[in-house]
């Protein structure tokens, strides 16, 4: 996966925005004002920081061990950091941000929730 297209993933769902609070390099992907998503699209290799179910984040590590890691500067028991551009499959890469994207909505308001049709 490319740069772009991990932007164009992370921007493709309902109401996400592209965020530079850390800096011009680094995109942070949010919704309802929560991170979702964190990455340099301009490091290689191109890695991403992503929410992840905890018993989940631990099988995913092991199948993984090289490409998927705890999450870099956050909490390891709750993020990961993903080669994207590795020998990860684009298609896991997809679910895995579609998954921390619905982790994130899933802790909003019901009011915020219901907005993006999401119950």
């Amino acid at each position: 996966m490319t740069p772009q297209e991990l932007r164009a993933l992370c921007l493709s769902f309902e109401a996400a925005v592209e965020d530079f609070p850390f800096g011009p390099r680094t995109s942070v992907f949010k919704v309802g004002g929560r991170l979702f998503a964190l990455t340099d699209l301009d490091a290689r290799p191109l890695k991403v920081n992503l929410k992840c179910d905890p018993e989940d984040a631990l099988r995913l590590r092991a199948d993984h061990p090289d490409l998927i890691v705890p999450g870099w500067h956050m909490n390891k028991r709750h993020w990961n950091t993903v080669t994207v551009d590795g020998g990860l499959p684009d298609r896991l890469v997809r679910e895995l941000v579609e998954d921390s994207y619905d982790l994130v909505v899933a802790g909003l308001p019901r009011a915020e929730r219901l907005r993006l049709d999401r119950p």
